[in-house]
């Protein structure tokens, strides 16, 4: 029972790392004979392979994941997953959403079958691999990102730097902007038992004690100009917590309505009946989320 309460509440807080047996917070080249055309198409939309193929992107090998075709006018749909979890969590969401859009998800380095981090990541170097990624899938055709916990932080820190590729944003029970800060507030260093090994994982974690090695370091949230933003959130993660499971969950809803301040065209909603884990509790919910962004994106980008 209490592993099972562990691997629920701890997954939002610290990113889904896996480890310690419980849930801690959880080419071929191209030859220059190729017509024009072909060459037009790749730097419009990036190289149109399907299936998985690991590719050099800063300096790195990175497992990626692509199926669909390109759509005219419609944004290539770039799936992030969280922390500790690799493109394969993505699978079925990838599958259903390649039936109309091209949809493609990669592996950050620490996951699945991409290189291991040379050290500590920050959202600046781990911002340089999904730009090299981007530039080989996407070439200078818009995107949308679609990224769940630690995934959906990444990507909405990459955003407002990025305006003129990325055209949309969705984010699924994304890791909140002051995490670190909010976790030591609500739980303070007196806490005992389940809360107070929540809260050490959590700042553990958070200083790069996971498999990307990311450091996930409180920030304000900056404006990704006026693309269309959908943010949604779980609907109970925390109750199993004795005495802060309230505290806990109002902090993270805090935290998903901060994520607003991403665009005025920003929307949060709830995923009733879901836990942290959005597209597999809630599959339909993501789905329609990451199509209704696809479709506004790409009305704002014509």
């Amino acid at each position: 029972m209490m592993r099972a309460i562990r691997a629920t509440a701890m997954a939002a807080l610290c990113c889904t790392v896996a480890g310690a047996g419980i849930v801690a917070c959880a080419e071929v080249a191209r030859t220059q004979s190729q017509p024009a055309s072909a060459t037009t198409a790749r730097e419009a939309h990036g190289d149109p392979f399907t299936g998985t193929k690991k590719i050099r992107a800063a300096g790195h090998s990175v497992n990626v994941s692509c199926s669909g075709r390109p759509a005219d006018g419609r944004p290539l749909v770039v799936l992030m997953a969280g922390g500790g979890d690799g493109l394969d969590t993505m699978a079925d969401l990838q599958k259903t959403l390649g039936k109309k859009d091209r949809v493609c998800s990669y592996d950050r380095l620490g996951e699945g079958a991409s290189d291991r981090p040379d050290g500590l990541q920050t959202p600046a170097s781990s911002g340089r691999v999904l730009t090299a990624v981007l530039d080989r899938i996407a070439g200078d055709g818009p995107v949308v990102l679609a990224g769940h916990s630690l995934g959906g932080l990444i990507a909405a820190r990459y955003a407002p730097d990025h305006q003129d590729r990325v055209k949309g944003l969705v984010l699924l029970d994304a890791t909140i902007p002051a995490l670190t800060g909010d976790i030591s507030r609500v739980i303070p260093e007196s806490a005992t038992g389940l809360a107070a090994e929540l809260r050490a994982q959590t700042l553990a974690v958070n200083k790069g004690e996971n498999p990307e090695k990311f450091v996930i370091t409180d920030a304000k949230v900056r404006s990704a100009g006026n693309i269309p933003v959908e943010i949604v959130k779980h609907d109970k993660q925390y109750d199993s917590v004795p005495g802060y499971g309230p505290a806990l969950e109002r902090m993270w809803s805090d935290g998903q309505r901060r994520w607003r301040a991403l665009s005025r065209h920003s929307r949060l909603s709830t995923a009733a009946g879901s836990g942290h884990y959005i597209h597999v509790d809630r599959p339909d919910i993501a789905i329609k989320a990451i199509q209704h962004v696809t479709s506004q994106s790409s009305t704002h980008h014509r």
